[in-house]
């Protein structure tokens, strides 16, 4: 089966801010990132904080363009960005944002905001993006009367409904999620993350979930990729890697999932912060904060290599002996 969306060795480099004394350093928010994602799948993407998730899916999308690497859509490139091929291409993909308000014009009705990506592909007539307009709130969960409300007369949870709404509007094949639950209490984010679920399943939608709260992703994702400053470390089944994750970055994410009845005595305590992206540590980028380090980590850098069918992750010490090395 050709996979809906798959890139190889992408990486984005920002110009970094110029300090007081000395010359600006170069960020690279994503340094060498290979995924797929296969039609009606869900994909997990998960990691502190500065790990470049975000700069990711907009990647994914073309929205942000690679410096290197390429992104492949239903089996085909993906066009250069803000050409016609391209803004053609977005009808089959859409991106679900993290704050709702800051993704709504508040000058505009749900109803027109729900529409408006009909009305710029050129979907279907007068009569029939009406229709569509309705359908698509009766969909995820909003009362008729709620569609010539603007966005500050909704709730949280009421306001990514629009956000899921519109981006449903042109009947998308993938669905980019960037933290979509992350603003909402834990009651709406259930209701949130199970609407995503119906949609996926009813519409065999294919998803990139973007988040920081790893029982969400257990929970809906069908496979997880950990990402630490720019890269990926560990990939896999969601329900393996968080039933024995093989990275010690990973371990340290699974054992801060609280588990009702389980003792924190156990739990992998990180010491230190995510070091500065325009600083990224030589070797192991994990090194500085890992208990396994040792002199090899902090001079050669692991390679994602496969652990087990279907898995992969990136370590000198998965096995007790040193990877196959990078330069």
């Amino acid at each position: 089966m050709t996979p809906l969306l798959e890139a190889g060795g992408l990486v984005r480099i920002y110009p970094g801010r110029k300090g007081l004394f000395g010359r600006a350093a170069p960020v690279r928010a994503v340094d060498g990132v290979s995924l797929r994602v296969m039609p009606g799948e869900v994909l997990g993407i998960v990691g502190e904080s500065g790990s470049g998730k975000s700069t990711l899916g907009r990647m994914l999308l073309g929205v942000d363009p690679a410096q290197a690497g390429e992104v492949r859509f239903d089996g085909g490139p993906m066009p250069a960005p803000a050409t016609p091929g391209w803004r053609r291409l977005r009808a089959r993909m859409q991106m679900v944002y993290q704050d709702p308000l800051a993704a709504l014009d508040r000058r505009l009705t749900i109803a027109a905001q729900i529409r408006e990506p009909l009305d710029i592909h050129g979907i279907g007539t007068e009569a029939e993006r009406r229709d569509r307009v309705a359908a698509l709130m009766q969909d995820v969960g909003l009362r008729p009367d709620q569609a010539g409300r603007y966005a500050h007369e909704l709730s949280g949870g009421q306001r990514q409904r629009v956000v899921i709404a519109r981006a449903l509007a042109t009947a998308p094949d993938l669905l980019v999620c960037d933290e979509p639950v992350s603003a909402l209490d834990v009651s709406i984010q259930a209701q949130v993350v199970n609407l995503l679920r119906d949609l996926r399943q009813a519409r065999r939608l294919g998803m990139v979930f973007i988040s920081h709260d790893l029982k969400v992703v257990r929970n809906l994702c069908d496979r997880v990729a950990v990402m630490y400053l720019g890269r990926i470390v560990e990939e896999g089944p969601a329900a393996e890697v968080f039933a024995e994750p093989r990275h010690p970055y990973t371990r340290a994410l699974v054992s801060s999932v609280p588990e009702p009845g389980r003792r924190l005595d156990g739990r992998v305590i990180l010491q230190g912060e995510p070091p500065d992206p325009a600083r990224r540590p030589s070797g192991c980028a994990f090194h500085p904060r890992c208990p396994l380090a040792t002199e090899i980590c902090r001079g050669e850098l692991p390679l994602l290599k496969p652990v087990a069918p279907a898995r992969a992750a990136a370590c000198h010490h998965l096995a007790g002996t040193p990877a196959t090395r990078a330069a």
